[in-house]
């Protein structure tokens, strides 16, 4: 973790001939910004340089051209050139040579934010399956950080001001969510969107609704059982654990009426029964958070949107979102931390803090 007074800001590149460079560079053009935290990208100076020139009306942008985040200067756009000199742009096609240095970026930036060069992680949007065909090996951003920092349990929380979602199932064929859905999954997400909560957005006591997976939740098991089966268990579960979980609630109506607004979060069964009512309410602030990480990871809630790339179309505040979501995440994180801590210290008997306090004092 870094010690310094701003958050080093770390952003891949995600697919170089996306939207992701327009949407970083417009979310980086006023200098006031830099105010607030240190940004460090992962990718190319030379595509950077391509697509500013293709913005109209930007001002001046310092960049620092570096070789790792060490040498980030807290003043400029930071820019770790970690892909070839000769690396080819070809905005609004999805290519081999795009997929791989998306990945290469992916992978700088998980060292840096592991080792503690860089604070908090932003991913642009990548191309699923070209990744893939070049050997990913990931469905998407969430699991392979899921398994780069071995972690067993996360969630993908999309998240705004007004509205979090998360889903029990994620990058799946809609034909395999029924077999997926289980009573042990359906616990592990609400047990880690009610830590989430409570850690990353300062909600003391979390109220977490659950949605059905068949219409009108089953309609008394006539059309599913997955209801009264799974789902039902799964909350009473959480609530033996003191989770205050409630549903399970129809989406449609749940959605319709605004019931949202009455919780903390939302768990969905599955991808679109919760991203697109989310994104309808919230596209252009929305946010992709990946809850669980031992690390602050988020993205905006947009692809790579290949019809605009190069035209200055792109709309970057699902981007800025994005970056101060991650530094709000980082500093609420830093004071649930020092919060607990503050507790336990408290609670050790007064002769082993004053020997705490002693060492302390010596180191």
């Amino acid at each position: 973790m870094s010690t310094k007074a701003k958050p080093v800001v770390g952003i891949t590149q995600g697919d170089g001939n996306g939207i992701g460079y327009e949407v970083i560079i417009k979310a980086l053009e006023d200098p006031r910004i830099l105010d607030a935290f240190t940004p460090v990208i992962y990718g190319s100076s030379k595509i950077f340089g391509f697509y500013k020139k293709s913005i109209h009306e930007i001002g001046q942008i310092d960049t620092n051209v570096i070789s790792s985040a060490e040498e980030a200067h807290p003043k400029r756009i930071n820019i770790v050139n970690c892909l070839p000199d000769n690396v080819f742009v070809e905005p609004g096609q999805p290519t081999a040579e795009s997929a791989k240095a998306a990945m290469t970026s992916l992978e700088q930036a998980v060292r840096d934010v592991r080792n503690g060069s860089i604070d908090v992680l932003i991913t642009a949007p990548i191309n699923k399956k070209a990744m893939v065909n070049e050997g990913f090996g990931y469905t998407g951003h969430t699991e392979y950080l899921q398994n780069a920092f071995g972690v067993n349990d996360i969630a993908m929380f999309m998240v705004s001001d007004s509205i979090k979602v998360g889903v029990v199932t994620g990058h799946i064929p809609l034909k395999d969510v029924p077999e997926s859905i289980t009573e042990e999954k359906i616990l592990r997400k609400l047990r880690v969107i009610n830590s989430s909560l409570k850690r990353d957005f300062k909600v003391d006591e979390p109220h977490i609704a659950v949605l059905s997976l068949n219409p009108h939740s089953g309609d008394g098991g006539l059309l599913g059982s997955e209801e009264q089966e799974i789902i039902i268990p799964a909350i009473e579960k959480a609530q033996e654990e003191g989770i205050l979980a409630f549903g399970p609630f129809s989406p449609d109506g749940y959605f319709g009426i605004g019931q949202y607004s009455h919780f903390d979060a939302t768990l969905a069964m599955y991808h679109d029964q919760g991203l697109e009512p989310f994104k309808a309410l919230s596209f252009e602030d929305g946010v992709n958070y990946t809850a669980g990480l031992p690390i602050v990871r988020t993205s905006p809630d947009h692809g790579t949107a290949y019809e605009m790339a190069g035209r200055d179309e792109a709309n970057p505040r699902s981007m800025r979102a994005a970056i101060f979501k991650a530094i709000d995440i980082f500093r609420n994180r830093q004071d649930y931390d020092a919060l607990i801590e503050g507790k336990m210290e408290e609670r050790r008997p007064a002769e082993e803090r004053e020997q705490r306090r002693g060492k302390s004092q010596i180191a």
